[in-house]
């Protein structure tokens, strides 16, 4: 990064749920006069509290934290919003003279702050009304066939879950012509918006899928299964985006009965657990990212201070 010493410095810690995150972010916080910034997508919702393994008060009370709670479940915010929102606090954060350290992970978040977004095609109205449309009845899985159709290289990258990037790849390919990866490309993600480091934890595989077994059963002990119903007694629908997450998803098919209790925690910790593999996956393809492993805190300490 010697090229671009004069932008604003920051250090994020990435890495797959169930890592170890939170454990080493509170330990860097207080040992470098760092503040927590949140780069998880689901921890900025209020009342998403065991299902998102949130830190608690206790621990946030600890160092500053920012980020968390700042929207209701039904309100929308997606890499551009947190783009800006997290642009904001790391400009207060950095006038206190302390460090920003961004903690999540949710890859196309920490990507969008560190290099901005690729400008998108304009994308046709109708097309896109209609795959919202078939999206709502048919699933992405439906989409996504045809995705791999269209634009089989793209659809590889993709989970057939994941419906905000399967819908906007597909939308892309049938407005432009072009593959969502021609404009990806065009970006390049080449130009940093800040100076940084960016640390991505690692942990043994099968040490990792134990973490999120256990740590599935902790959530529920902690009682996972009332905030859900709390969420529902609130007025916040099953179909709101941050309810079809992993977690609340099997709940509230559980809660409507259409997953037994054993059927519904078994599903949660498998889709963890390929969530946690796609998680692996992107730190470990960004050429930006420093694998560490998780217990090696010296190593940890030593980067963030040679920084």
């Amino acid at each position: 990064m010697e090229n671009h010493s004069r932008l604003p410095e920051i250090v994020l810690l990435s890495g797959p749920t169930a890592v170890g995150k939170s454990a080493v972010a509170l330990e860097v916080a207080s040992e470098c006069r760092a503040e927590i910034v949140n780069g998880d997508s689901l921890q900025v919702y209020r009342y998403l509290d065991i299902g998102t393994a949130k830190p608690d008060l206790e621990e946030r009370s600890l160092v500053p934290h920012h980020l968390f709670d700042i929207l209701d479940p039904d309100q929308s915010f997606n890499a551009t919003d947190f783009q800006v929102r997290a642009d904001a606090v790391i400009a207060e954060i950095r006038s206190r003279g302390c460090l920003p350290l961004v903690v999540g992970g949710t890859g196309l978040y920490l990507r969008a702050l560190l290099f901005g977004l690729c400008p998108m095609p304009d994308i046709d109205a109708g097309v896109r009304a209609e795959l919202e449309g078939r999206l709502a009845l048919e699933g992405s899985e439906v989409l996504y066939a045809e995705l791999a159709r269209y634009d089989a290289p793209m659809a590889a990258r993709l989970a057939p879950r994941d419906r905000t990037r399967v819908l906007r790849a597909l939308e892309t390919i049938l407005s432009t012509g072009k593959s969502l990866a021609h404009f990806q490309e065009q970006h390049r993600f080449l130009n940093p918006r800040y100076r940084f480091l960016h640390i991505s934890l690692d942990l043994e595989r099968e040490q990792l899928y134990q973490r999120i077994n256990q740590r599935v059963e902790v959530m529920l002990e902690k009682g996972l299964v009332d905030e859900v119903k709390r969420l529902l007694e609130k007025g916040f629908g099953a179909d709101l985006k941050p309810l079809k997450s992993i977690g609340y998803r099997q709940i509230n098919d559980y809660l409507a009965g259409r997953l037994s209790y054993d059927q519904a925690v078994a599903d949660i910790k498998q889709a963890t657990r390929r969530y946690a593999k796609r998680q692996m996956t992107w730190f470990r393809n960004d050429k930006h990212a420093c694998g560490v492993e998780v217990s090696d805190w010296r190593k940890i300490f030593v980067m963030i201070n040679e920084f």
